[in-house]
């Protein structure tokens, strides 16, 4: 089992849409909000998906699961359902945090069992808010901000 993270190419999308498309049940499943859903391509353009790096994990050379993100902040992160606890969301985060500089910042809608995960990578609770859910603004949706700090930060 051999898993490698490499940038995304266009050529990506059909698997990264297929991902997010089953992996999005689940994480609003946990969060009581199904009737929320919308397929990546309805809302990736409104959700900036190509605002930063985008990194895709392969595991035994077939897409497995992508993340967004900048050098601060982890805006998108999923796995297909059917390769979860299989590494492929731990390689894809500590890809990112091996490059992190300072505290990398993420959000988790309440119930989302993703949680736990990156809690166990590091990951620590910053703060709760209730509003507007990201993507479909018509739902009300509570999230936890989630920030990790490198070792050598202190703050």
């Amino acid at each position: 089992m051999t898993i490698v993270v490499r940038p995304y190419e266009a050529s990506d999308w059909d698997d990264i849409s297929r991902i997010h498309d089953a992996a999005r049940w689940d994480e609003l499943r946990g969060a009581g909000l199904v009737d929320a859903y919308l397929s990546l391509a309805e809302t990736y353009e409104n959700e900036g998906l190509f605002d930063d790096d985008v990194w895709v994990a392969e595991l035994d050379r077939r897409v497995a699961g992508f993340l967004a993100g900048s050098a601060d902040e982890i805006t998108w992160a999923y796995v297909d359902p059917a390769l979860y606890r299989r590494g492929v969301g731990r390689a894809l985060v500590e890809h990112v945090l091996a490059r992190a500089t300072g505290p990398v910042e993420l959000e988790v809608l309440e119930g989302n069992s993703a949680r736990a995960f990156y809690e166990a990578v590091g990951f620590v609770w910053q703060s709760t808010t209730t509003g507007k859910l990201a993507g479909n603004e018509s739902f009300r949706a509570t999230g936890h901000t989630l920030v990790w700090r490198p070792a050598s930060d202190a703050g």
